[in-house]
């Protein structure tokens, strides 16, 4: 098990790569690394055995959260200890309880199969509605979740905090070009769009190997998505509702593509 190191300065080397590996997706993505914050998300990460290269926390954590922090510190790489006021520097809540991990990215220990039922996301700009689309696909049984490249970071924290550790355990791919990868992985495609001459999503019948696309909040889905796609359907609405919020849709869309396994 690794010792503590004491850090005081707060022109550290650490601190400084903390602080960006926190707002930072290209440094998260260049080096493998990102930030898990908190208890609960840690324990969630180490249950699902995803390796720490440093584990950061504060001298009340250390003593609080001891049994916890000695769990976590067998699989860290190198160890230490701030004080409370350096380590609000790196934190990115606004009640920390001292117990930040920065963890390697797992590796992909499943592949998208045409025997599973997926959702795909389209230039998705939102953490939370990230957040929120991976509990409930986790909730459902969804298989996984397909993102484009120019999604949010789903190991952004907001995006770790608002899945509640979701994106930790639910397979997730990020693709370049996402007809390309539903194609290539021979699955039916549902594009869910505002459009009153679209089919309606609940007289589908769905089977494994569909995916069901949702589009960015502001915009939709692309005309190359809708063009290229199977199948477009839409959820009907009463009243003057136009649209519905992304997670909302995909929650619904969801429950509809599992309802009858």
């Amino acid at each position: 098990m690794p010792e503590f190191v004491k850090i005081t300065s707060k022109d550290n080397q650490l601190i400084k790569f903390v602080s960006l590996l926190q707002t930072s997706a290209k440094q998260r993505k260049q080096s493998g690394l990102f930030v898990l914050e908190g208890l609960r998300i840690c324990t969630d990460a180490y249950d699902n055995n995803i390796k720490f290269d440093k584990l950061i926390v504060t001298e009340t954590a250390l003593q609080k959260y001891s049994d916890n922090v000695d769990m976590f510190s067998a699989i860290s790489d190198s160890c230490y200890v701030l004080s409370e006021n350096l380590f609000k520097k790196i934190s990115d809540t606004n009640s920390p309880q001292g117990i930040i991990a920065v963890a390697k990215m797992p590796l992909k220990t499943s592949e998208i199969s045409n025997s599973g039922r997926y959702i795909a996301l389209e230039n998705l700009a939102d953490p939370s509605n990230l957040g929120a689309i991976a509990r409930t696909a986790e909730a459902l049984g969804v298989s996984g979740i397909i993102m484009s490249a120019d999604s949010c970071d789903p190991f952004a924290p907001k995006s770790l905090r608002s899945s509640m550790g979701t994106l930790l355990r639910l397979p997730i791919f990020v693709v370049d070009d996402i007809m390309t990868c539903i194609k290539d992985n021979n699955l039916r495609s549902f594009a869910c769009v505002v459009d009153k001459d679209a089919q309606n999503i609940a007289s589908q019948t769905f089977s494994d190997g569909d995916v069901l696309l949702i589009g960015n909040e502001a915009n939709g889905l692309s005309d190359d998505v809708k063009s290229n796609a199977d199948y477009l359907i839409t959820i009907k609405m009463q009243g003057k509702a136009e649209s519905l919020n992304a997670a909302a849709a995909a929650a619904i869309a969801m429950w509809e593509m599992i309802k009858e396994v």
